[in-house]
């Protein structure tokens, strides 16, 4: 009984609910191809449904590095998707050829090595991957050493204006990533393993190894020595401080660690995507949609962050779909409006009546104490177990 108390119902219904739904109207609505509905279409579907599921993860869980556990406000997340993604297709895609194309780099055949052992379906994407997070880690420390200091609202303006100021160079400036023209045909990687119409497949099976990984590895910083003091400093700066840590340096790895998570989120979205249009790139989805989703499922717990994702994307991708019934012209032109009202309305909704999230954030001890209160209790019952041996063989 004490288990099942300490599971998060709300969470756990709004799940079930959401995925519940998206496959359900995919499957009603492609009813027609098949008499008795389209099982495969609907799978495909949430297949895909699923692979930006895990994508989007990995913005929230940077964005959980930074806000939910060490307390930084970024409201400039767009600004490192970006920069992720256009590295990436930088350094895997050849050099710009014709008209039409201009961009810098252009670095995939020069890592292409070994043709023989096929580099360029995974040596080239693994560059492309790593530079994405170098690059976007770089432009945070740039970023974190003139507006860390600043308090959550000024900080806040700082980085929309970091993220506004990435856009409009990568619009203005053709040169760079081909300006709104955008850049196509970004390879994705290990595509010779599948055929063309299994492609989805690897896909998601790409972006769920990355996030698996990323989500494992915050999982133990986060109950590492390091993690703690984030946590303090989420909870109290001046004590934080006081203890003798440097306030100013931990915040800045938590907020370029964010950041480089942020930038592999990009790269796994240019793979997926197979092209970037700077003008598709906004700074609704690209932050908002984020701040959203883990504020909905909650902040300062990666599984929250993870839930948050799957409930908000899927009640996005909702919408979409009612748009595939005959709702009258009335109000099937106002489906993105209400969409968006009923969006915020969630927000609202989540603060005042549940505002730890749909899976709130656990009290947590580090991995070293659990190990050695397991450890003690072993030790503890060895005697006993031995005594109990003994005295059964007195018998």
């Amino acid at each position: 009984m004490s288990i099942l108390s300490r599971i998060p119902w709300a969470g756990v219904v709004a799940i079930f609910v959401v995925g519940f739904l998206v496959f359900g109207v995919s499957y009603e609505q492609t009813a027609g191809a098949l008499p008795d509905g389209n099982l495969s279409g609907a799978f495909s579907f949430f297949v895909l449904f699923l692979t930006f599921v895990m994508i989007y993860s990995i913005f929230t869980l940077g964005l959980n590095t930074q806000w939910g556990y060490a307390g930084v406000f970024n409201f400039g997340v767009l600004a490192f998707f970006m920069v992720g993604a256009y590295t990436t297709a930088i350094f895997v895609k050849p050099p710009a050829e014709g008209e039409l194309q201009d961009y810098i780099g252009g670095f995939g055949d020069a890592l292409n090595f070994a043709p023989g052992l096929q580099t360029d379906q995974w040596f080239v994407p693994l560059v492309g991957t790593l530079a994405a997070g170098i690059v976007s880690g770089i432009l945070a420390l740039l970023v974190s050493i003139p507006t860390l200091r600043l308090r959550e609202d000024y900080l806040a303006i700082a980085t929309i204006g970091v993220a506004e100021l990435v856009r409009r160079i990568a619009i203005e400036e053709t040169w760079l990533v081909n300006g709104t023209r955008g850049i196509t045909g970004i390879p994705l990687p290990l595509r010779d393993l599948v055929s063309r119409g299994d492609e989805k497949y690897l896909k998601l099976a790409i972006a769920a190894v990355v996030m698996v990984l990323i989500f494992i590895a915050l999982e133990r910083a986060v109950r590492s020595p390091w993690g703690r003091v984030l946590l303090g400093l989420r909870e109290d700066e001046l004590a934080t401080a006081a203890s003798g840590k440097n306030v100013t340096a931990f915040k800045q790895q938590s907020f370029v660690l964010g950041a480089v998570i942020m930038g592999i989120g990009g790269s796994v979205y240019a793979y997926t995507a197979s092209s970037l249009t700077a003008n598709s790139f906004d700074h609704f989805t690209g932050t908002f949609l984020f701040w959203a989703m883990l504020m909905v499922g909650g902040s300062g717990n990666n599984t929250g962050a993870v839930a948050g994702v799957f409930v908000l994307w899927g009640f996005w991708i909702l919408t979409l779909q009612i748009q595939g019934y005959d709702l009258g012209d009335a109000l099937l032109i106002r489906v993105p409006y209400i969409r968006e009202f009923v969006l915020g309305l969630l927000i609202v909704l989540v603060v005042l009546f549940r505002p730890t999230g749909l899976l709130p954030q656990e009290p947590r001890v580090s991995i070293w104490v659990e190990r050695r209160v397991r450890a003690l209790r072993a030790a503890a019952s060895r005697p006993v177990a031995a005594s109990a041996e003994a005295g059964g063989g007195d018998t």
